[in-house]
């Protein structure tokens, strides 16, 4: 998309917001550099470090009025150094991370409609994935419902062509629907959530002509909950899925599939010691298979989640990665300290295998994080943090690396603005 395009669209904002409507225009931009020693997975034997800088910029564009709202999001995500210094708009660098539009047919009911954002609870099944420069959005029709007890319905069904009812396309799933049910009390916010998510396997073909597609269903039915019970803020999931699971082929391609029966349980626990500082711990776990195999395939999935906010920052598990493993345990301790303009961070965490290994003992490894963050007036945020992994054997074994001396590191930092470029509002 053209300047000239998005000016123009700026400008069609504006005019239409000059009766009981507000228009408000801003921008983000985000550059992160990360100096890389076994992220995601263990360093093997003599690997050199490597830095490296990603920038996320986005311009937001928000119409609102009694009757609907319209939410536009271009973004361009890109590594220093990997585009031409002579880029023409044929590059195709600027896309569009939400277009949207909610229609409020009453006070309480509306739809919501296009490519948006999915954040529900703690992120823990459908999250925003903000870390990640590009993030994740889908695209959905919504039904909204505002009342005692708060109900969202997401319908999405995916196909690139008219000609025939085939989906071969990048995202996850050809189809995925899903009810939240949300209540919140003066101390409590309690959820029920159910997706139903379909994925496309095999095509079925007759005299070289694709007639029909497979869907495998999983399941994923849960809760999770808020309350404060003395001073201590507590919040836990419990979700299990079951149906079925697309297996892939060492090509990485659908191949097979299995019954599936997994569960994820978490339980956090968070306690004020000031104003100022607040200490916390927590124990999750994430159902897994056993190296020597199983009837059934117990391995959760946190699909669409944002699961760099769990697990540690090094990103080990869930993010591209352990899927359909041998699962997971997550001991941790956590705390935070804000003297001044300048917020401390820190957590530990204690991995082990919950499923069985072959020829390991269950632990994985230690992970410690370290992060500060300090805001200039609300529009500039620095952040900058390290993180270092003491692996264990079966960690190496697991991730299919061979054991190495030089350690598992990461550091970073990054700068993010967020000014706003312009509002507008009639009453």
């Amino acid at each position: 998309m053209s300047f000239k395009n998005i000016l123009s669209l700026a400008i069609l904002l504006i005019a239409g917001s000059t009766l009981y409507a507000q228009v408000k225009i801003s921008a983000e931009l985000r550059p992160r550099t990360e100096y890389n020693h076994g992220v995601k997975t263990p360093a093997f034997e003599d690997q050199d470090a490597s830095v490296i800088t990603s920038q996320r910029t986005r311009l937001n564009l928000d119409f609102k009025n009694e009757s609907f709202a319209l939410g536009v999001v271009l973004q361009d995500v890109r590594k220093w150094g990997t585009e031409s210094q002579l880029t023409t708009n044929g590059n195709n660098v600027v896309y569009l991370h939400q277009a949207w539009a909610e229609w409020f047919m009453s006070d309480k009911l509306s739809l919501k409609a296009g490519r948006q954002q999915l954040v529900y609870d703690d992120h823990r099944i459908l999250g925003s994935v903000g870390w990640a420069q590009q993030a994740r959005s889908h695209d959905i029709a919504l039904f909204k419902y505002t009342g005692d007890i708060n109900v969202h319905f997401g319908l999405a069904y995916h196909n690139q062509n008219l000609t025939n009812n085939i989906y071969t396309g990048p995202d996850a799933y050809k189809r995925m629907q899903f009810i939240w049910l949300n209540r919140k009390g003066d101390s409590y916010s309690a959820s029920v959530l159910f997706l139903n998510n379909g994925k496309p396997q095999n095509l079925d073909f007759d005299n070289g002509t694709v007639t029909d597609q497979d869907i495998i269903c999983s399941r994923t039915l849960g809760t999770h909950i808020k309350t404060e019970l003395g001073g201590v803020k507590l919040a836990g999931n419990f979700y299990y899925q079951f149906g079925e699971e697309v297996l892939k082929n060492s090509f990485g391609t659908p191949d097979d599939k299995m019954d599936l029966s997994a569960f994820n349980f978490s339980i956090d626990a968070t306690y004020a010691l000031s104003d100022k500082a607040n200490i916390g711990a927590g124990y999750e776990i994430l159902s897994g298979t056993d190296q020597s195999g199983a009837d059934k395939l117990n391995s959760f999935t946190p699909l669409y989640g944002t699961n760099h906010k769990f697990n540690g920052f090094m990103d080990y598990f869930y993010v591209g990665n352990h899927i359909n493993s041998v699962g997971l345990n997550d001991i941790y301790l956590k705390g935070n300290f804000k003297p001044g303009k300048v917020k401390f961070n820190g957590a530990i965490h204690f991995f082990s295998a919950h499923g069985e290994l072959d020829n390991f003992d269950q632990g994985l490894g230690t992970e410690i994080d370290l992060w500060c963050g300090y805001s200039h007036k609300g529009q500039v945020q620095l952040d900058f943090g390290y993180s270092h992994m003491f692996a264990k054997d079966a960690l190496y074994a697991v991730k299919g690396i061979e054991e190495n001396s030089t350690g598992n590191s990461w550091a970073w930092v990054q700068l993010t603005f967020k000014p706003t470029l312009f509002t507008s509002k009639k009453d």
